[in-house]
């Protein structure tokens, strides 16, 4: 196995990426060893969130080499580089940029750009993509996903935004890889009560296995 096979192994085994998209970079660590202790091995920065360099590099340093850290929000190719370079080992977009693209296959990381439309989803693929990234999925749900993927099973999917504990199963049914799960799902108001995030991030791990049986 290559090591970006083993990458892509270590997202679509437990089939969570966790999306961290904070208005503080205050309990990171926590947050990152709550993830790990859940079973999760992906864990997303945006870079909508204060100093997002900084954070993926306190990351990268604190449990780099027991899970991997990536950089969200990315637009372009010139912002991807700049996460590379801080030790994002992945790199997710809202959107489909071609050049973002290429540049994660010429560095040798995973590529999980945005799309909708059938259009999209293909034109991320074959730029390159491991993975398309369906966003918004709050404003489509399970269904359209479905609808998508019978005409796509080749193409890995994962439905980011609107992912809940309700839906999580229907979505791994309709065809999911993985999904994105963002902050709120799992997250108490600050302070964060690690704990308690733990648990949550392991009952959608635990929902996404049972949707694959």
């Amino acid at each position: 196995m290559s090591v970006r096979e083993h990458r892509l192994h270590r997202i679509l085994k437990p089939g969570v990426v966790i999306i961290l998209r904070l208005e503080t970079d205050a309990g990171l660590e926590g947050i990152a060893d709550a993830a790990m202790a859940a079973g999760v091995e992906a864990l997303e920065i945006t870079f909508t969130m204060p100093r997002p360099v900084r954070c993926i590099e306190r990351l990268v340093e604190h449990c780099g080499a027991r899970m991997m850290i990536g950089a969200g929000t990315v637009l372009d190719a010139a912002t991807a580089r700049i996460a590379l370079l801080a030790g994002a080992q992945f790199i997710v977009s809202p959107i489909t940029d071609v050049a973002m693209i290429e540049m994660c296959r010429r560095y040798d990381v995973l590529a999980l750009p945005g799309a909708l439309t059938p259009t999209e989803i293909m034109q991320a693929w074959q730029a390159g993509a491991d993975i398309v990234k369906i966003f918004p999925s709050d404003f489509t749900g399970p269904d359209y996903f479905a609808a998508v993927r019978r005409p796509l099973p080749q193409v890995r999917l994962m439905p980011t935004g609107g992912v809940t504990l309700d839906n999580v199963h229907a979505f791994i049914q309709a065809g999911a890889s993985a999904v994105g799960l963002m902050g709120g799902q799992f997250l108490d108001a600050s302070p964060f009560q690690f704990d308690r995030c733990q648990e949550r991030i392991a009952e959608f791990v635990a929902r996404v296995a049972a949707g694959r049986r």
